[in-house]
């Protein structure tokens, strides 16, 4: 028995006999490394290693929550009396439940990796030579706004009263991003752009491939400008349509639904999109950053479908939002240490059609593709779906992407994109996050420009 586990063990004796039964423990450590340059010399260095711990519990018939990353007896102390006293406090009505457990639970993939065996000196000179790479790739680019690289892994354990005892890797196999910001100018003309890559093999990373394509990314936005208002045919390339499906994935939480918080409360069954279009929630997608096999409750996490070809086939629920609608969990409770049992999809993604980006283009003939997307906090409404939100991209004429463009607002409303999408894109991404998105021919979009 490792020290954790006797902690453990003594944890949920003590409050047992304090009168918190069931009662859950909720275990995480994490091992990190990063770094950044810029300007051709190591900027930032931090090597961390973190290990936290919170106790859930039923007292009086309400559940209290307390953490700690002390693991000693005062905090066993601590630990069972911020269980009473939040418990006492607690106000909801239908409380969350303490599981005993699935009869079973899926396997999930370890990708192979080599985080264990590249030392902290050749992430270093990664980032230095990922620098060095991108200003030499074209003289335009005049400064690195920092070169970056990750990497970690972490260890969860879910351990209750009532017998479970579930243990997972997170990510399972670690995680490796490397990336870099760059500014390039060009006259009075300024754009600051980057690239990254995110895996689980660090030597498969390319530090002067990432940094080319950083500096290509930079200098192809130089001399842009707005175009005329009005109403574009447009194509949303993979990295802005995850950013806009990382504002709005929400929509599909059962928890946001049954507070009114979200337009899909009951609509289970009906075509909510464009046939085009399935999004999948997948926790046991292979090398997934947000692969396992059980969920913040220790309910068994299986692939579906969200929306199958543009029908609404399930929202995301947790143990607590499935009994209130009288169905399953769907293994999508989410949970920290610091934070109570929440609804939120784990790998979370489009799924890809057969048509590259250039395809996608091709069929529109003119409009705009559209690659990145700011004022996503201040310009989206999460329960609405309406967005206005500042634009960068570039022209498409004749199917060919053209001239820069930035200075334009788009607008919409995400249900209704959905709806209006006509093509998926085969270009599916995710990198480093849970949220992946194709690029995608969006139809038409309202633009405020010159």
């Amino acid at each position: 028995m490792t020290n954790m586990d006797a902690f453990i063990e003594k944890l949920l004796r003590a409050a047992k006999e304090a009168g918190i039964d069931p009662a859950e423990v909720y275990y995480a450590e994490n091992a990190a490394f990063s770094a950044e340059a810029k300007e051709g010399s190591i900027e930032s260095y931090e090597v961390s290693e973190t290990c936290a711990l919170s106790l859930r519990g039923m007292a009086g018939g309400k559940t209290g929550y307390a953490s700690t990353e002390a693991f000693d007896d005062g905090a066993v102390r601590m630990l069972i009396r911020g269980v009473l006293e939040s418990a006492a406090l607690a106000e909801a009505e239908e409380q969350d439940e303490i599981f005993a457990g699935d009869p079973e639970y899926p396997e999930v993939t370890v990708p192979e990796n080599d985080l264990d065996s590249v030392t902290a000196e050749e992430k270093l000179r990664f980032a230095l030579e990922m620098e060095k790479s991108a200003k030499e790739a074209d003289p335009r680019i005049v400064k690195c706004e920092g070169a970056y690289v990750s990497t970690g892994r972490g260890t969860l354990r879910l351990v209750n009263s009532c017998g479970l005892n579930l243990k997972t890797e997170t990510p399972p196999g670690g995680y490796a991003v490397a990336g870099i910001w760059l500014v390039g100018k060009d006259g009075d003309s300024a754009a600051v752009a980057g690239d990254s890559e995110a895996g689980f093999k660090f030597r498969d990373f390319d530090p002067e491939k990432i940094g080319a394509k950083a500096a290509a990314e930079t200098t192809a936005r130089l001399n842009a400008s707005p175009v005329e208002s009005g109403v574009y045919r447009a194509v949303i390339r993979r990295d802005a349509m995850r950013s806009l499906l990382r504002t709005f994935c929400g929509i599909f939480s059962a928890e946001n639904a049954q507070k009114k918080l979200s337009l899909l409360d009951g609509r289970e069954g009906e075509t909510i999109a464009a046939p085009c279009v399935t999004l999948m929630d997948d926790p046991l997608l292979p090398g997934g950053f947000a692969t396992a096999p059980f969920d913040g409750e220790g309910s068994a996490c299986r692939t579906k479908a969200v929306i199958e070809n543009g029908v609404l086939k399930t929202l995301l629920h947790s143990r607590k939002t499935a009994r209130k609608a009288g169905t399953e969990s769907t293994g999508n409770a989410r949970r920290s240490v610091s934070s109570p049992v929440q609804v939120a999809p784990t790998n979370f993604f489009f799924r890809p059609g057969e048509k590259d980006l250039d395809a996608l283009l091709s069929e529109m003939g003119d409009g705009l593709l559209i690659t990145e997307l700011g004022g996503l906090h201040a310009g989206a409404n999460p329960v609405s779906g309406d967005f206005s939100l500042i634009a960068k991209g570039f022209r498409v004429a004749g199917g060919k992407q053209g001239a820069p463009v930035e200075q334009i607002t788009i607008a919409g409303n995400f249900y209704q994109l959905l709806k209006d999408i006509r093509a998926v894109g085969n270009d599916l991404e995710f990198k480093g996050s849970g949220i992946g998105s194709p690029s995608v021919d969006a139809g038409t979009i309202h633009v405020a420009g010159k």
